[in-house]
């Protein structure tokens, strides 16, 4: 508990010691102010786009956007990996498509998304889709590979149905590696949304980044950058708490 305590602290010292370098940089003008503004600009312009509004729709747009995306990834993800997991003829049918797919880039395919549906917030939700589905899936195949095969052969020989083997025995024994997968794909769903609104433009946390170096308004941009952080670290703070909650059985069985 106190190395933990320690650990943090450090990790807290360390973030001001980068912030009082950027704010004496700034102070002293080692880069152009309207490239590099200082610590206190940047917080001045977090606070009046947050009293103002305009801030908050754009973040809210952001996140809304991500968590969709991540959860339809994650959906789809978990229901191919899961009959791929159980099904050889599932994996036979869909693994060479799957493979064909998996390495395509998803910001290639932003200019597709674009000509079919235009710059809508349906383009930016097939992006991060797209984005967001192989950590989960090749994650729930990894976790159902990785079942004891002795659980199989005594879910065989008690008779249960393949959809109560999924349930009761597959699943459960491949969430640890779901919850991976996930926590991965959270991280591309952040990413893909802000790309996704710097190209398709409109609104959201990218666009309000694109648009203020467009502008010359460093403040902004840095406000900006600074809220998609905050974003990325409380996202993966709540999945890590739901994480342990959700896993706390094999805690309690150790």
């Amino acid at each position: 508990m106190w190395r933990a305590s320690g650990l943090r602290a450090l990790s807290c010292l360390v973030a001001l010691a980068f912030i009082g370098l950027w704010q004496a940089a700034a102070s002293a003008q080692l880069i152009s102010p309207i490239y590099l503004p200082g610590p206190d600009q940047v917080f001045r312009a977090l606070i009046d786009g947050v009293e103002n509004g305009a801030l908050l729709d754009q973040t809210f747009g952001t996140i809304e956007r991500m968590i969709y995306g991540w959860l339809i990834a994650s959906f789809i993800g978990i229901l191919i990996g899961s009959l791929i997991g159980v099904s050889k003829g599932a994996r036979d049918y869909l693994q060479p498509m799957l493979e064909f797919l998996r390495p395509l880039p998803a910001s290639a395919l932003i200019p597709l998304a674009i000509a079919l549906l235009g710059l809508s917030d349906a383009m930016v939700l097939s992006v991060v889709g797209f984005a967001a589905l192989w950590p989960t899936l090749l994650a729930t195949i990894h976790g159902f590979s990785s079942v004891e095969p002795r659980l199989y052969e005594v879910s065989a020989a008690l008779g249960l149905r393949r959809l109560d083997v999924v349930r009761k025995i597959a699943l459960p024994n491949a969430l640890p590696d779901i919850m991976t997968g996930m926590r991965l794909s959270l991280n591309y769903a952040l990413i893909l949304t802000v790309v996704g609104e710097m190209l398709g433009g409109g609104s959201g946390l990218g666009y309000w980044i694109l648009e203020a170096s467009r502008s010359f308004r460093a403040p902004n941009l840095y406000a900006g950058v600074a809220l998609l952080g905050a974003i990325g670290y409380a996202s993966a703070a709540l999945l890590s708490v739901a994480e342990r909650h959700l896993l706390r059985w094999r805690l309690e069985g150790k």
